[in-house]
């Protein structure tokens, strides 16, 4: 029973396509259930001819999965590539637009079914067996080891869609016998609300004592009101060796105390603050200015921010370009927002976090583009704007509101 399980020709660069972000878990966790199951399946990724697939292989299924909803488009390519190429195959597509908009999939692909949310059998299969990476090596090798500790969150953010695709929080208790990497990416959603995260951690922490070195990182950041009420977490955090830890900053400059409370605990642990994101949601009902205040607060602090363009979760296309004036009808802008300040707020948090990552007062293209040299920089150390100004012409200060320059 041959059972075809593809990735669409999604907008990823090909030095990303194995990258920690954008592996295709669930269509691996598909195949070694599949497998084990007494099926043939074969992963392909992109569109691709009977040849590429061979020509003797003719599935009974094919299994298509889809990420964001502005994506969409993605997905009814392949939907069609397949169905034209193998028409007595039923063509079935699951993942995060089709769990999302179940109804607005299956008219708008083509397919003839939709899977919604999580399979619950791969995924328990793959809680108990170690994934084939190895699928996937060509043409970037993977390095690394992902893992759900937990599905679900507690949180009913309105900007997200976990609560909607994960209804049902679910926790393990151990994560032993599933590590085989010495670099674990953990996908959770809501990592610190699993019960038995202690558990797990000191577990972490004494393999990396038999194995000398194992890195860690949560993809979705950790639950900062967590933190502050079990502050002991974070020093687990750093044993275990979770880098690049990153909180997440959601509401108005108001809450910049609580934020700052959260990041005390995270230094106190022996993270260095050039190495914390805050996440920070744009494009939103906060306003241009007010993103700014706050990218100024993490300015003092010396942290980096991871942002986060905000797209409706029925959002069905995004041809956002930075190189050009668009609108609307090119991707969404919020009533809040115009395309120069959501363009230029994704401006200032790129040279923000150059300036952080290599303790600069200030950016500049021309030193970037290194069109001057770094001994011009070191002749700016210690000077004051003005005089910095008077050296490097185009020099940009992170302490201040900057908005596109129509609005100066």
């Amino acid at each position: 029973m041959n059972l075809l399980l593809v990735e669409p020709n999604f907008p990823i660069a090909p030095k990303s396509k194995n990258h920690k972000n954008f592996l295709p878990i669930g269509l691996l966790k598909l195949y070694d259930y599949y497998k084990n199951v007494g099926y043939n399946p074969k992963l392909v990724r992109g569109n691709k001819s009977k040849k590429e697939i061979g020509n003797r292989f003719k599935p009974i299924q094919i299994m298509i999965t889809s990420l964001f909803t502005y994506w969409s488009k993605y997905v009814k390519d392949s939907v069609q590539h397949y169905k034209n190429l193998f028409p007595d195959a039923k063509v079935i597509v699951g993942g995060i637009y089709a769990s999302l908009m179940p109804r607005h999939c299956l008219e708008y692909t083509g397919c003839d079914e939709v899977y919604i949310g999580i399979h619950e059998e791969a995924e328990d299969y793959a809680c108990k067996n170690q994934l084939r990476y190895k699928m996937l090596d060509n043409p970037h090798p993977i390095d690394f080891q992902i893992i759900h500790a937990s599905r679900g969150c507690s949180r009913k953010c309105r900007f997200c869609g976990t609560w909607k695709i994960e209804p049902r929080a679910t926790y393990k208790r151990s994560i032993n016998d599933e590590i085989c990497s010495k670099k674990l990416i953990f996908y959770d959603n809501n990592l610190l609300e699993n019960p038995f995260i202690e558990d797990i951690l000191n577990a972490i922490i004494q393999e990396r004592e038999k194995r000398n070195f194992i890195i860690c990182e949560s993809q979705s950041g950790f639950d900062g009101r967590i933190l502050l009420n079990k502050p002991h977490l974070a020093r687990l955090l750093k044993k275990a060796g979770f880098a690049n830890p990153r909180i997440a900053w959601d509401w108005g400059h108001a809450d910049h105390k609580k934020i700052r409370k959260q990041l005390d605990i995270l230094e106190k642990a022996v993270y260095r603050s050039k190495e914390i994101y805050v996440f920070m949601l744009y494009n939103w009902n906060l306003s241009f200015k007010e993103m700014e205040k706050k990218r100024i607060k993490c300015w003092e602090w010396r942290v980096q921010i991871a942002d986060c363009r905000y797209r409706p979760l029925d959002q069905t296309f995004d041809n956002y370009d930075f190189k050009k004036l668009q609108t609307n009808k090119d991707y969404f802008i919020h009533n809040n927002w115009t395309d120069k300040e959501v363009k230029q707020f994704r401006k200032n948090v790129r040279r923000h976090n150059i300036c952080i990552r290599q303790s600069k007062s200030f950016y500049s293209r021309s030193l970037e583009k290194q069109w001057v040299s770094k001994a011009v920089a070191r002749q700016c150390e210690g000077l004051s704007e003005h005089e910095v100004l008077k050296i490097v012409s185009d020099a940009w200060f992170p302490g201040q509101i900057t908005p596109p320059k129509e609005s100066l």
